[in-house]
């Protein structure tokens, strides 16, 4: 057994592995290489087996899609090491040897994130995960190297290897005793968040989440999932506020989600400015969604939170106005 496992989630992607996984084979020696298939109807296992019988194949039973699938085709995966990758993602030279040499000198450290690049403008942040995630008091996500939709240069300005708050499901590092500690993904958040959701979960535990720039990746990004596309509205309205309602200490809980609510709205309010009708009724779905697992989420609750969860106290503020488009240590 190889102590790392490079695990690609895949769905109906033949074309995505097609293209991407041949850098993943070619510069991950050190790991096994499995491809966890959300039940596709494509020739994604057919190509699989003919071109690259060296790798592994976990077949769900269905599209469970991100946070269940894995949950699902990590039971069958025996690593001490999980790398996550989106099958989006090329990989480059000694990509993991950063990554291992982390985990073997820090046990404290439990999940890491590369840099993540553009992969269609490679001197440049990609918009999910950049340099390390952090998040506001309000649960807004954003990056070193990307803030909303501000990307940055890449001008060796983070290359650092330090701690962050949360780390990119796009390529996704954890130790395999820490996610089945955590009880995986929350399945009910079916895609987006739920790395981030997992992260917290994670340092209310006292586990450590670090960012490593030797390692570097490339993203495509919204190859499943385009960025404009009104179902990832929907998910991104509803698991922040799921997030928030298992997370947030208890004192801070509703004002946070109150505020939040209404930000919500006014964000709602700009997508009827712009015409985006359906972003906006994907609002309105997400919050009702979120009413009627409201209390499903509350159970979810730790009995400890860490107060200190946020770096800044309004993301939307800085952004919006004082123009602050760029992250500030």
């Amino acid at each position: 057994m190889k102590k790392i496992a490079v695990v690609i989630l895949n769905w109906n992607g033949v074309s995505l592995l097609e293209q991407f996984l041949p850098s993943i084979i070619a510069y991950s020696p050190e790991a096994t290489i499995y491809i966890a298939d959300n039940a596709s109807t494509d020739t994604s296992i057919e190509f699989i087996k003919n071109t690259y019988p060296e790798v592994q194949i976990v077949i769900n039973k269905a599209n469970y899609g991100f946070a269940q699938g894995y949950n699902e085709a990590l039971q069958h995966i025996d690593a001490q090491i999980y790398a996550l990758v989106n099958s989006d993602i090329e990989v480059t030279k000694n990509w993991l040897q950063p990554i291992l040499e982390t985990f073997e000198k820090e046990p404290k450290t439990a999940i890491i994130q590369p840099k993540i690049l553009d992969f269609k403008k490679k001197n440049y942040f990609e918009y999910a995960g950049a340099a390390g995630g952090f998040i506001d008091k309000y649960g807004y996500p954003y990056c070193r190297g990307r803030i909303f939709d501000t990307l940055e240069e890449d001008l060796s300005q983070y290359n650092d290897n330090r701690t962050i708050f949360w780390a990119s499901g796009a390529c996704f590092f954890i130790r395999s005793q820490v996610y089945k500690e955590l009880a995986g993904f929350d399945a009910d958040f079916f895609a987006h968040q739920e790395e981030i959701d997992l992260c917290w979960r994670a340092i209310n535990k006292g586990h450590i989440i670090k960012y490593n720039y030797q390692s570097v990746v490339y993203h495509v990004g919204g190859a499943t999932l385009q960025q404009g596309n009104p179902r990832k509205t929907y998910l991104n309205f509803r698991n922040s506020l799921l997030m928030l309602t298992k997370n947030l200490p208890k004192e801070k809980l509703y004002l946070v989600l109150f505020t939040r609510m209404v930000l919500d709205g006014v964000a709602g309010i700009q997508f009827i400015f712009k015409g985006k009708w359906k972003h906006f009724t994907a609002i309105l779905k997400a919050h009702f969604d979120f009413y009627a697992l409201f209390s499903k989420a509350y159970k979810k609750r730790e009995d400890f939170q860490q107060h200190k969860y946020y770096s800044t106290k309004s993301i939307v503020y800085s952004y919006y106005i004082k123009a602050g488009k760029v992250f500030v240590k």
